[in-house]
């Protein structure tokens, strides 16, 4: 007995004692242990987030999260064949699927029904008969089409839509939507249904992953469009450039069609095809011919895409543009046929980043960078590569066209790699371009720097090389390699190459020489000013 207590009542107390405290003990540890894990599996679902992209919305990121949620990265190039220009990292990614181009539709694609995710124009009322108007079932397919994100819109084969000017346009439609086109889609010729005239015919504008594919063909009939010409539209400056034994002009375009009322069309001739404010839209597999104007444009889209393409319009269609590329960056087109009345690819203000290769041109205009600083305007273009490109009867091979009074600059540019054919002039830089009857001389112009052409190769008609450049800002850092072009034959008055107030470099000797390349850098080289600078 100790104090009133047994020892074995003591025991007992002591025993309960050391329960309690080992209970508290581990229930210590085991909160120790819930919060760690907490926090590794705040980490590993973070970790996650940086593979995966939720929420489309704001392109910055800023859709009124968490500042601490991660931004998803940029994607990358293929290792196997990087382009020859950096991605813009302020790019939004593709989303949601990092696989680019997405593949084409393999579930719910038929010519009668539709899946929960495939919207067919038949199913809209759409005729498909050539003659009945189809537009407002086109609208009301993608007004389905626009709120299921990667579903497909369906114009079927064997079927011809007759299709009035539509805009298919965001920017609450949800990303990754395919233009599924295997049908032909006809263009009006009643010019009432073009009003006073408009600037396009079918438009896709602030999309996202937007992509127009398969075997089917958009046809603008133009020739009803054409038949005014040549008195109301500018005509390419080059022309002046060409002269024939013969002195004759070129014959007016062809006047096959009169409208559907026999009356003139409007005085604004659309563009077949135009993306507006889009990211990543992708054009492949389609036919676009006959245009009124320009074919396929792009105004203001990053991360372009296009391949395995075909343009086609007559050589002598006025102002028909194959590819017309304006404010837009990272830019790839490959493996295409391009032929038209105008530029098989027109590179204007606003771009940089352009990537194109393995492309047929002609007939045509060539490729051309231009015309920039028209009325005095800034024009800023840089890092553009042309390679791999065949040329057959074309007015131009490569060229840059600047107007007079203009600003800004022209930078990076590399043109190599090009065959050509009975091209008229192969390589051309026009600084003072003028498609009216005159223009005013005017001292201020767009610099041109960093211009280089390797590898071009082949035969011309007229003169193999014009170099036309500034007067108060010569063209700078030109060089040649391997350049070897030869006179088809005496159907034209050959010119020998021409250079004026252009500096740079012959790197290897040139057939024909290029002997008026001045070496080196202009002695009186106007320094920049914050108006030349881009």
């Amino acid at each position: 007995m100790i104090g009133g207590f047994s020892l074995k009542s003591f025991t007992y107390i002591f025993v309960i004692a050391i329960l309690i405290w080992c209970s508290n003990f581990e229930s210590c540890i085991a909160r120790r242990g819930r919060h760690w894990r907490h926090n590794n599996n705040r980490a590993f679902s973070s970790s996650l987030m940086k593979k995966k992209v939720k929420n489309y919305g704001n392109h910055n990121n800023n859709g009124g999260g968490s500042n601490s949620k991660p931004k998803p990265k940029s994607p990358s190039s293929p290792k196997s064949t990087p382009p020859p220009y950096k991605i813009t990292p302020s790019l939004p990614p593709r989303i949601p699927n990092p696989d680019y181009p997405p593949s084409p539709p393999t579930k719910g694609y038929n010519n009668g029904g539709s899946s929960s995710t495939t919207f067919n124009v038949l199913d809209f009322g759409a005729k498909g008969d050539g003659n009945c108007d189809d537009t407002k079932a086109f609208e009301a397919a993608w007004a389905a089409a626009c709120k299921v994100e990667a579903s497909t819109m369906v114009v079927p084969a064997d079927y011809t839509f007759y299709v009035g000017p539509i805009s298919f346009s965001g920017p609450y439609c949800k990303p990754n939507i395919v233009f599924q086109l295997d049908g032909t889609i006809v263009a009006p010729t009643n010019s009432k249904v073009w009003g006073g005239g408009m600037f396009q015919w079918l438009e896709f504008s602030k999309l996202v992953g937007i992509t127009i594919q398969g075997n089917g063909v958009i046809d603008g009939r133009g020739s009803v469009w054409w038949k005014d010409q040549p008195y109301d539209d500018p005509i390419d400056d080059e022309e002046k450039l060409i002269v024939p034994l013969n002195h004759t002009m070129g014959k007016p375009p062809p006047m096959p069609v009169e409208s559907e009322l026999g009356v003139k069309m409007p005085g604004i001739k659309p563009t077949a095809l135009r993306f507006y404010g889009s990211f990543y839209p992708t054009v492949t597999g389609i036919t676009i011919q006959n245009s009124p104007q320009c074919h396929l444009k792009f105004d203001s889209c990053n991360g372009v895409l296009v391949h395995d393409v075909t343009i086609s319009s007559p050589g002598d269609s006025p102002n028909t543009d194959g590819i017309h590329l304006q404010n837009s960056k990272d830019v790839l087109i490959y493996s295409s046929n391009l032929g038209c009345g105008d530029d098989c690819i027109s590179i204007q203000t606003g771009c940089s980043n352009v990537y194109v290769h393995n492309v047929n041109c002609g007939p045509g205009h060539g490729i051309s960078i231009g015309g920039l600083g028209k009325d005095n305007t800034r024009a800023c273009v840089s890092n553009i590569t042309v390679r791999d490109v065949n040329m057959h009867n074309t007015m131009n091979g490569v060229r840059i066209k600047t107007w007079q009074g203009g600003s800004g600059s022209v930078q990076g540019v590399q043109f190599s790699n090009i065959q050509v054919s009975e091209v008229q002039l192969p390589i051309v830089i026009d600084q003072f371009y003028c498609d009216k009857k005159s223009c005013s001389n005017q001292t201020a112009a767009v610099a041109l720097a960093g211009i280089n052409y390797e590898e071009i190769k082949g035969t011309y008609t007229v003169k193999p090389v014009h170099f036309a450049c500034s007067d108060s800002l010569p063209c700078v850092d030109v060089s040649l390699t391997s350049i070897e072009l030869k006179p088809v034959q005496e159907q034209y008055h050959l010119y020998d190459p021409f250079c004026w107030q252009t500096y740079g470099e012959l790197k290897t000797p040139t057939l024909p020489p290029i002997s008026c390349l001045q070496i080196g850098k202009p002695p009186n080289n106007r320094i920049q000013t914050d108006r030349d600078l881009c």
